[in-house]
């Protein structure tokens, strides 16, 4: 078996969403299972990077892990897990903490240990089960290539030599965790269910912290009237912009106004910031998030606010140059309706009874699998109720297990 690095359990938590049923006959479709926004945003590096491939462990690394690979520290039935695996585990850890800025949010590296043994407990239960993730990888794959903008397989797999990762790792850790996902759908997830009542109770407790300001999110297209930025002088100081030349504004204007008229034709706002806007916004179709009442200028405040969303304004004047701006979402003050904020509050349900009922789960697959973990590691999620090996007289000394009467023997 391929040894790769665990992946959070709370990422698993959530993306097992990703892959869900349909949903069961007491949910409507706006319950069914977490929203595919807060999936993808919990999702490891691989799924969202442009460049998804992990890093390489550095040669001081590979050196230790090279030393340590053939030790092992724990048993999961027919699967081993070594020292080499709880460090890459504790790098990859390290890397992830370094992204959360609140501390408390961070894993513990107490349980990665535990992590690695649901990892394993999740990948044979997807055997025992006959679930397959050969299709799913192959379009979990396409989607990487496409973030990457990867023209093809063999592009990705170059990229991936080139930071001295194995593509063929990357394939199995993306597998892995695909079937993981599976099983924590089918066996958990999938018995969690929803209810209008509970989002309807949830939304007549929590408005308060629902409350929100009016805000506009706004995308541009600038026709600048800029013909250089801001230069830096010989004492370091940044040289005042010259005026723009009355010809360049006049020019600005006419093609600013062109553009309206391609817009009031039909044309699409995104489509034509992408190829007309001069702005740093051109590429993401002129996006540029959201504004709430007092965070514009006054002359912008006053003109998109009266604005509903898909509305666009006529060209205004600004220093840059002539901009059009359109309100892709106008938010009114005050607490939202529910129909606007149902699936963020199903997902909240959803995760809040998904990690107790995850964990114990994977607790119950413990009681019935063949653990042994050799001293002074710990499964902080081990179970009271697991069947502890038992050592011989004989066989104390080369620390090895007496087989334990359970249907899963046979495997040392």
């Amino acid at each position: 078996m391929r040894h790769v690095s665990p992946l959070p359990l709370a990422f698993l938590l959530v993306t097992s969403a990703a892959i869900a049923q349909q949903p069961t006959a007491q949910q409507t479709p706006a319950q069914a299972n977490p929203t595919q926004q807060q999936s993808q945003a919990l999702q490891p590096a691989a799924l969202q990077a442009q460049t998804p491939f992990a890093k390489p462990a550095s040669a001081q690394t590979a050196a230790r892990q090279s030393d340590v690979v053939e030790q092992i520290i724990a048993r999961v039935n027919n699967s081993i897990i070594t020292q080499a695996d709880l460090q890459r585990s504790k790098e990859a850890q390290q890397d992830e903490s370094a992204k959360i800025p609140d501390p408390s949010e961070r894993p513990r590296e107490q349980d990665l240990l535990r992590d690695l043994i649901d990892q394993q407990l999740l990948l044979q239960k997807a055997n025992e089960l006959g679930i397959s993730a050969d299709t799913d990888l192959v379009k979990r794959l396409d989607q990487i290539r496409q973030q990457m903008h990867a023209d093809s397989m063999e592009e990705m797999e170059k990229a991936a030599q080139a930071q001295g990762v194995a593509w063929e790792d990357f394939k199995q850790n993306l597998k892995n965790s695909i079937l993981q996902q599976k099983v924590i759908q089918q066996e958990v997830g999938g018995h969690i269910i929803i209810t209008k009542q509970d989002i309807q109770k949830f939304y007549d407790e929590h408005k308060a912290e629902m409350e929100r300001p009016e805000q506009v999110r706004l995308s541009e297209i600038l026709i600048s009237t800029e013909k250089a930025p801001p230069v830096k002088t010989e004492s370091g100081k940044t040289a005042l912009p010259q005026p723009p030349d009355p010809q360049l504004v006049a020019a600005a204007q006419q093609k600013a106004n062109a553009i309206y008229a391609q817009l009031q034709g039909g044309a699409k706002f995104a489509d034509v910031a992408k190829s007309s806007s001069d702005g740093p916004t051109a590429q993401a179709g002129g996006d540029l998030e959201y504004f709430k009442r007092g965070t514009l200028a006054k002359q912008l405040e006053d003109k998109v606010f009266m604005l509903q969303a898909g509305q666009y304004s006529e060209p205004i004047r600004t220093n840059q140059g002539w901009v059009i701006l359109e309100v892709t979402e106008h938010t009114p003050a005050g607490v939202p309706p529910l129909k606007d904020v149902e699936g963020q509050i199903q997902e909240r349900l959803y995760m809040t009874q998904m990690q107790p009922a995850l964990r114990d789960y994977l607790t119950k697959l413990r009681e019935d699998a063949y653990i042994d973990i050799k001293s002074p590691y710990v499964d902080t999620g081990a179970s009271p109720n697991e069947t502890k090996p038992v050592y011989t007289t004989a066989e104390a000394s080369n620390a090895k297990p007496a087989q334990k009467k359970k249907k899963k023997l046979g495997l040392f």
